[in-house]
């Protein structure tokens, strides 16, 4: 088993569309919203549903599938860890988002042309810094 130390396993929907970004060198990157879902009780005591959304960042490879085959709706499976990332606004607000960087992929619930396999690669090799 991989170590638990900062590790995520997610199976969720995907929000939206992926926003894949291509760089000069070639290399790829997808970011996509993964919708779960949980169910608790209220106040009242009725069974309510709570969905989270994790920002999910895919490299290389695994990026290029993401765009091919990732639409809007897809139920998939990661895995991957949590990283801390800061960036400035426009209006030079200060702002901190966390995200799963995905090591491994699978897609979940429908036949694909990629046959429900299961994606890995080492993310590290494909990251441009």
């Amino acid at each position: 088993m991989k170590s638990l130390i900062n590790s995520v396993r997610l199976m969720g929907h995907v929000g939206a569309t992926p926003e894949v970004k291509k760089f000069e060198n070639g290399n790829k990157v997808a970011n996509l919203r993964l919708a779960t879902n949980e169910k608790q009780k209220n106040a009242k005591g009725e069974t309510v549903d709570i969905t989270h959304w994790h920002n999910l960042v895919f490299w290389g490879k695994q990026a290029e599938l993401i765009e091919k085959y990732i639409g809007k709706g897809e139920r998939i499976a990661v895995e991957g860890t949590l990283a801390n990332r800061f960036y400035e606004t426009k209006t030079g607000e200060k702002r901190q988002i966390t995200e799963v960087r995905v090591d491994t992929f699978e897609f979940v619930g429908r036949k694909s042309q990629v046959n429900s396999t299961v994606i890995e690669s080492s993310v590290a090799d494909d990251l441009p810094f």
